[in-house]
């Protein structure tokens, strides 16, 4: 079985997944229940990727730390802008809480280098030290994001010029494991996962 064909089935299982527990998770948000603990859905498999400022950051480097990831592309003229929005209100509403990193990765590596990647975060006003943008090699790219975080990604070519990936953010724990999924075109996003951020950060 192809590698691409391998990703391809590995994200279509995780739309199927992605889809049950956002629906669980604002289920509880809209109903006011909380669990006493987040659920685990997986832990992520190693990676190591290059940062906007040209160091390299691994899964390894983020133990420890509450992280929210989301899926971009600079060019993007679709979803991305929103979803990097809504980082950035996300940014400030974290400033005061230790031990949280946002961390943002490039589905189109191949055009977004280090520095065009700062560039975007610039536009955005992406605290280095606490917002990440990271990009690297396109294959074990998109493995983690298909086969690590359980989410859709795929290249429409470079005539297509499209890539479609998820829209959604993801809560990961200390220890590398995928606590929440929350849909980043809903309003509130911010709301949402600030109270299972403070929960992650009390363990």
């Amino acid at each position: 079985m192809s590698l691409k064909l391998k990703i391809t089935l590995s994200a279509l299982a995780g739309v199927a997944l992605g889809l049950a527990i956002a629906g669980a998770h604002w289920f509880r948000q809209a109903s006011g229940a909380r669990q006493a603990e987040l659920p685990v859905y997986g832990a992520l498999p190693e990676f190591e990727l290059v940062e906007r400022g040209g160091e390299n950051v691994s899964l390894a480097s983020l133990r420890g730390k509450v992280w929210v990831a989301d899926f971009i592309f600079t060019h993007c003229a679709g979803p991305c802008p929103l979803l990097s929005s809504k980082m950035s209100t996300l940014q400030k509403s974290v400033r005061e809480l230790d031990g949280v990193r946002l961390v943002s990765f490039s589905v189109d590596p191949e055009r977004d280098t280090p520095e065009v990647l700062a560039e975007y975060a610039r536009r955005y006003q992406a605290d280095a030290e606490r917002w990440l943008f990271l990009t690297g090699p396109k294959e074990p790219l998109y493995r983690l994001v298909g086969e690590g975080f359980r989410l859709a990604v795929a290249d429409g070519g470079p005539q297509a010029g499209l890539i479609t990936h998820s829209t959604r953010f993801v809560l990961v724990d200390q220890q590398g494991r995928i606590r929440g999924y929350y849909d980043g075109a809903e309003t509130g996003t911010a709301d949402a996962l600030l109270p299972d951020i403070r929960a992650l950060l009390a363990d």
